[in-house]
Parts: C-alpha cells; sequence; structure tokens
C-alpha cells in the first residue's frame, strides 16, 4: 500500500465514521427522527465514489497516465477496504465504549418507526439481532458488511472508468 491508497483510504473512512457518528446522535437526541435508507445508500455512494479520485490520483503520479482495470480496481478494492477498516474500528469504539447501550436504542428506534403490520416481525427481528451483538466477531461482520459492498462495487466502476490504456 502507498501513500495515495493509504491517504484515500482514511479520508474515506473519517468521512464514513463522521457520517456514522451524526445519524446515530440524531437518533439518540431526537426521539422523532426517522431514518432515510435511500438517501443513506446515495450518500454512501457519494462518499464512495472519492475511490476514483484516488485510482486517478495512482495513475496519473505513478503510472504516467496508463492502468489497466486489473490494477485499477485492485487499487480501488485496497482504499475501500481500508477505508470500511476504519469505519468498523470506529464502530466498535462507539459501541463498545462511547454507547454501550447503542443496540437496546437501535432496537426501540427500530420497533417504534416500523409499520403495524411489520411491528410482529420487526421486534423478532431485532430481538435476533441483539443476541448476535453480543458476540464481538459478528459485531465486526455485521459492521463491515454495512459498507464494504456498497465501497466495492463503487471500486469496481470507479476502476472501468479510470483504466486508460
Amino acid at each position: 500500500m502507498n501513500k495515495i491508497t493509504a491517504l484515500f483510504g482514511l479520508v474515506i473512512g473519517a468521512i464514513l465514521s463522521t457520517n456514522a457518528m451524526i445519524h446515530m446522535n440524531m437518533m439518540y437526541s431526537n426521539p422523532d427522527y426517522k431514518g432515510n435508507d435511500v438517501l443513506g445508500y446515495i450518500t454512501l455512494v457519494l462518499i464512495f465514489s472519492l475511490i476514483y479520485f484516488g485510482i486517478r490520483n495512482y495513475r496519473n503520479r505513478y503510472l504516467d497516465g496508463k492502468i489497466g482495470f486489473g490494477r485499477a480496481f485492485k487499487i480501488g478494492a485496497l482504499i475501500c477496504f481500508l477505508a470500511s477498516t476504519v469505519y468498523v474500528v470506529f464502530g466498535l469504539i462507539y459501541y463498545y465504549i462511547v454507547a454501550p447501550d447503542f443496540i437496546d436504542v437501535f432496537t426501540e428506534f427500530m420497533i417504534r418507526n416500523s409499520t403495524p403490520e411489520k411491528l410482529e416481525a420487526t421486534t423478532a427481528q431485532m430481538e435476533s439481532f441483539k443476541e448476535m451483538y453480543k458476540n464481538p466477531l459478528l459485531v465486526i461482520l455485521i459492521t463491515y458488511l454495512e459498507v464494504l459492498p456498497i465501497g466495492m462495487i463503487v471500486a469496481l466502476i470507479s476502476a472501468f472508468i479510470a483504466k486508460k490504456k
């Protein structure tokens, strides 16, 4: 890993973590807060779109403006993985140190925002989720799954756009 992949990975990870902290704090402090999944995913795509600039910067600085798809994807994937790791570490610190009651607050939030038809299913799902969150390895896996797939899709698209022969 070089300076560019490290820099872009750390910056994207910091932005992802800040975004998550804002939404978690809104969930804690505003009982009327309702999340918006579509807006959340759009935000993640926009944040991860910085991967393209990391690939382009690497291409122009180290490869004289020429890069194949495979190498571009490898750079994008490294940036994505580092950013996701920063996000996971932040999530673990937040969950275990800053807000150890997060899963309870999140469960209440999900049940409160459930429709009457889905209330029973949401309650059962959240009880299962609370049980999974007792295992730190599952917490890490779940946290990676929140952002890594989206980042890898953006890395794939970015590699396709950035490639130059």
